[in-house]
């Protein structure tokens, strides 16, 4: 009969702990994007390089609306898709002004704009044509008002004093009567050069 010592020891007094757990890294939360308007109409997913994001924020659903009536949805696609990135901006500019337009006016669309604004461009061009007219009117008026005004003033002035050739032998001594004439300003001491001389003299003093 075996003993019983073996059936009856005591258990062991260490104590098992759990197995600890390696420190995870944190890992950061996924940023939830908002679709774009584009996406949001057509009811779905906006992929990570969704070609009408950039230019349909989701806070303008108007804008994708008023295009989508018009053009379509894959009709845009495939403009932006054709076009290099620094012209898809004003491409979706272009596009909502005339889906806009053609919305306003179904018919003429554009064209009826454009139409409008030309004839608005005729008037303008009128209008200036005629305020240059009138003010090439008005200057050729001042013109003769001051030719008319300068006559005026030449006719009103008193006439130049004009001489005779008496009243200048009566200032310079030439005598033109008597027994002696003219001759009777050249004395015995004076030569008929000097009187020459003299006469050049008060000529060109005159």
């Amino acid at each position: 009969m075996e003993s019983s010592d073996t059936t009856n020891s005591p258990p062991s007094s260490r104590s098992v702990s759990p197995p600890s757990s390696p420190a995870s890294p944190t890992t950061p939360l996924p940023v939830v994007m908002s679709p774009c308007a584009a996406c949001k109409i057509l009811r779905r997913r906006c992929a990570e390089k969704c070609v009408l994001a950039p230019y349909f924020p989701p806070n303008d659903p108007i804008k994708f609306t008023t295009a989508h009536r018009v053009f379509g949805a894959s009709n845009i696609i495939k403009f932006l898709q054709e076009l290099p990135e620094n012209q898809r901006a004003d491409a979706v500019s272009s596009m909502v002004y005339e889906a806009n337009a053609r919305l306003r006016d179904p018919v003429y669309g554009c064209a009826g704009a454009i139409d409008q604004l030309q004839k608005q461009v005729n008037m303008l061009q009128a209008q200036l044509a005629k305020a240059q007219a009138e003010v090439f009117n008005m200057q050729c008026q001042h013109a003769n008002i001051m030719a008319l005004y300068c006559e005026m003033a030449r006719s009103s002035s008193p006439p130049p004093q004009q001489f005779s050739f008496d009243d200048f032998s009566g200032r310079n001594g030439l005598r033109s009567g008597g027994d002696g004439g003219y001759c009777d300003y050249i004395d015995e001491d004076n030569s008929l050069d000097s009187f020459w001389d003299q006469l050049n003299t008060l000529g060109m003093s005159m």
